[in-house]
């Protein structure tokens, strides 16, 4: 979804109050995670989803009582069972937590959007009546590193973040298929570098998550890459496929390096890397073919939503081995400032 504090200072200024709702505790199965958001306006209309359904109608409903009796109170918790209370599948349990912001909050507001609007923003907020106190994190909180988007803390703080992490994801080739991957990663949590040394290559409107680069050395931006950054290989030119891949796994920084091709275009590069000494583990680690292999057609836009859908999953297996469960009442696993 857009930043959440931006789009709740916009809300204020058109329409004088905006409300939050996040669903703030999952017990069993539910369509979405702890600290899926909405911001609801007082005519009706919102951003983000919390799964959609009739607990995402019900929150709606009740956003909208909340913004036009502000006089009851600011915040209010639903606890529901999605089962029996709602009628839904998923047969889990859930806590929505819905907070008005109106006038009133207009500065508190505007400090945190500025916060967002420049990078990850965390939040630490105590209070469980009518009125939460939120706050922007600071170096003394000692809070978790690895908290994700919603956490109580043990002492009863809520640790919250907002704002996408994006992986960056490097993508080498501006022809029929990188076109189309770019367009299906325009509303998904990666930040493209896109590099094609082709004059013209690159179209001159992009989405606004993509820089663009025309540029006749392209190996210096796996140089330059971070660790952690995906690699997508898809130029014109198999020669120069072959250098960036080389560079990309040598480099031994990155956890995707994926290129785009034939199961014989692969066994063509494995005999090169063979030949020129590259190590089998580092070999080992190229995905190609790119994309997930149960779609099997070969449309450039068919390609990019199954590779756009193989690096979402390469994402998350990433974010779940760094948010692997840890025991937060232990002071060396709960706290780090």
């Amino acid at each position: 979804m857009p930043p959440v504090w931006p789009t709740i200072e916009q809300s204020i200024a058109a329409h004088g109050a905006a409300a939050l709702v996040t669903l703030a505790d999952v017990r069993g199965s539910s369509p979405r995670e702890r600290g899926a958001r909405m911001v609801v306006r007082p005519d009706g209309s919102f951003t983000g989803t919390i799964g959609g359904g009739t607990l995402e109608w019900m929150a709606l409903a009740e956003a909208q009582a909340l913004l036009a009796r502000p006089q009851a109170g600011s915040v209010r918790r639903l606890k529901k069972s999605l089962g029996p209370d709602l009628g839904q599948c998923c047969g889990g349990r859930v806590t929505v937590l819905i907070e008005r912001f109106g006038a009133e909050d207009r500065d508190a507001v505007a400090a945190l959007a500025a916060a967002e609007s420049a990078g990850l923003l965390v939040t630490v907020t105590a209070g469980e009546g009518e009125r939460l106190m939120r706050r922007q994190a600071a170096a003394g909180d000692r809070i978790p590193e690895r908290s994700g988007a919603y956490l109580r803390l043990p002492d009863g703080r809520l640790v919250e973040r907002f704002g996408a992490a994006s992986t960056p994801l490097y993508l080498f080739g501006a022809g029929h298929v990188g076109r189309s991957l770019v367009l299906a990663l325009a509303p998904l949590p990666f930040a493209v570098i896109w590099v094609d040394p082709r004059p013209g290559a690159i179209p001159e409107q992009v989405p606004s998550n993509v820089t663009c680069f025309t540029d006749n050395d392209p190996i210096r931006f796996i140089d330059r890459a971070p660790a952690g950054a995906f690699i997508a290989v898809m130029t014109h030119s198999h020669a120069l496929d072959l250098d960036i891949v080389i560079a990309a796994l040598k480099a031994n920084r990155f956890p995707y390096v994926g290129l785009i091709g034939s199961s014989t275009k692969r066994a063509r590069f494995v005999a090169a890397m063979n030949k020129m000494g590259i190590a089998a583990e580092a070999i080992g680690r190229l995905v190609c073919p790119i994309g997930v292999t149960e779609i099997r057609d070969k449309a450039p836009a068919a390609i990019a939503a199954a590779t756009a859908a193989q690096l979402l999953i390469r994402r998350d297996a990433l974010a779940r081995e760094q948010n692997a469960p840890r025991d937060l009442s232990r002071p060396d696993d709960a706290a780090h400032a």
